[in-house]
Formats: structure tokens, sequence, C-alpha cells
């Protein structure tokens, strides 16, 4: 089952969405920095899927969609949510401890390569065309030219917070790929269910280890909580259902190399962070790649 393509009006659109969904998912690094800071990883995910669950279904009933009741479909949302956010935002809450906002958004902006790899070796839904190859190299030449060598000088300081957050971006070129069964449901359906099971794993965990009862979070902590709950992920993941159906596994990830310069620009702003003199070319490299990546081919019209 491939994405479908849509008209040039229709993919403006398309790409308008694909920004919109890197600027959020972009801020989700700074939300979490400032949420890990008074509330410990388990808790402030299992609050974020809590939050952004029960507010996609009053959304959802306010608009008349229903969600499924078969098990099969529920089982799948389950699968979806361990993917794509109990294990994913785990890891990344619980690196971002140990690690600076700006280098997480770094680290896991490589989904969309893993995402390549793995639709290319295995599922192969989608053509590994080499424009698309061409897109990732240039996203990641880019992506290099932002961060810039410096910004890894203390790689070996928190190596096991690293791994974790690449571990983190596997999960999500996995859960892209996953995703497309989920054609032919209200975008807000998978969205919904895999943040209620993500809830539904989570609290207990929560409860058992991290005893938020007794936690004091701060103010600005339980803002970002706030945010990163209504704007990173219930609003991120309607827009991000509905690309997957749109764009396709490969072309929704590469809103990867879009939140970077977002990601780290935020940092600058919020966290103190300082960007590279690079990063005005990185840009450039990223924009091409994302261009590359999603904007389909012209069909050579034929007599």
């Amino acid at each position: 089952m491939t994405a479908t393509t849509p008209s040039q009006p229709g993919m403006a659109f398309e790409l308008a969405l694909l920004l919109a969904l890197a600027t959020l998912w972009g801020g989700s690094y700074t939300f979490i920095k400032l949420g890990v800071a008074t509330i410990p990883p388990i808790t402030l995910i299992a609050a974020r899927t809590a939050i952004a669950g029960l507010l996609l279904l009053v959304i959802m009933r306010m608009r008349g969609v229903t969600m499924p009741r078969d098990g099969a479909t529920w089982r799948r949302f389950i699968f979806q949510a361990c993917l794509n956010s109990v294990i994913p935002w785990t890891l990344i809450a619980w690196g971002e401890r140990y690690v600076d906002a700006g280098l997480a958004t770094i680290l896991n902006s490589a989904s969309p390569i893993f995402t390549f790899l793995f639709t290319a070796a295995i599922t192969r839904h989608e053509a590994a065309s080499p424009r698309k190859l061409f897109g990732v190299i240039a996203g990641m030449a880019g992506i290099c030219l932002i961060v810039g060598v410096d910004a890894f000088r203390d790689l070996g300081a928190g190596i096991v917070a690293e791994v974790a957050i690449v571990a983190a971006t596997i999960c999500y070129a996995c859960a892209a790929i996953f995703s497309r069964g989920f054609k032919g449901l209200d975008p807000m359906a998978p969205a919904a269910g895999s943040l209620i099971a993500g809830a539904a794993i989570l609290t207990p965990l929560s409860l058992a280890v991290e005893r938020p009862w007794t936690l004091s979070p701060s103010t600005s902590s339980l803002l970002a909580l706030l945010a990163l709950a209504v704007f990173s992920t219930a609003i991120a993941f309607v827009i991000y259902f509905r690309l997957i159906q749109t764009l396709g596994s490969v072309g929704t990830t590469a809103q990867a190399y879009l939140r970077v310069p977002i990601g780290v620009a935020l940092s600058v702003a919020f966290l103190g962070e300082r960007l590279s003199a690079t990063a005005w070319i990185g840009l450039a490299c990223v924009v091409v790649g994302v261009a590359a990546m999603t904007i389909p081919a012209r069909k050579i019209a034929t007599a």
C-alpha cells in the first residue's frame, strides 16, 4: 500500500502541514528539558499521553467520530503506542536529563535514515528512488553543517543517554512504517487510540516507580508539560497520521530534518544554547533534502 499523490495545490498544503509538524515536534525537546527538571521521565510521559489522548477523544466526540471497538485494531494501537510514544518518549525524556535539548534534537533527526533503510531493505512499500537517497544525504549534510563539530565535543560524557535517544530514533522509524496500516481510519482514531494505550501502560509504571504524589513540580515544568501534551502531542499526532497517508512514511519522517533548525533555535531562545556559524547553509541543505524526499516527481506526459 503506497501513499497517495496530492495535486500541486494539495501538495503545498501537505508541505505546510509538514512544517507545522516539524515546529510542534521541534519544540517538544525544549518542553521535555523544562519538564524533566522537576518531573521524572515516566511520570512526565504518562501525563503527556493521558492529557493528549483525552483531549483527542473530546475533539473526536465533538466531530462525531467514533473509536474502533474491535480487539484487533486496539492491539495495533497498543503496538503503535510502544513504538511511537511509550518507549521513545520515555527514552528521550530520560536522556534529556543528561544531554542538551539541542543535541537530543540532532540525534533524533536520523529517523528518516532508518525509515529509508528499513523501507528499502525490508518492507519495500515505497520506492527507494535515487532522489530519496539524495534527500537523505542532503539532509544529513545540512544537519552536520548546522551542528558543527563542536556540538559533539561532550559526546562521551552522556554516551548512555545518547544511545538511548538513538534507540528512540529507531523506534520512530519503525512506527512510521507500521502507521501506514491505519489507512482508512480517521487520522484522530489511531492518534487517540495509541495515546490512550500509552497512558494505560505508563501510568501504573509511574505510580509504582516514581510515586508522583510525592513530587513538587515547578510552575515552568507544569506549563511545559501542558504545552507538550496539547501542542506537541495531540495536535501533532493528528497531523502526523494524516501525512503518513498522503506523503508516506519516508516523506513524513523527513520533518525530522526541519525540526533540527527549529529545535536548536528554540533551545537557543529558551535554554541559552548557541547556533553554529554555518547554520543558514545547513538549513538550505535541509530544505533541499526534505523537498527531494517529499515532492513527487512529475510524470512525463505521453501522446
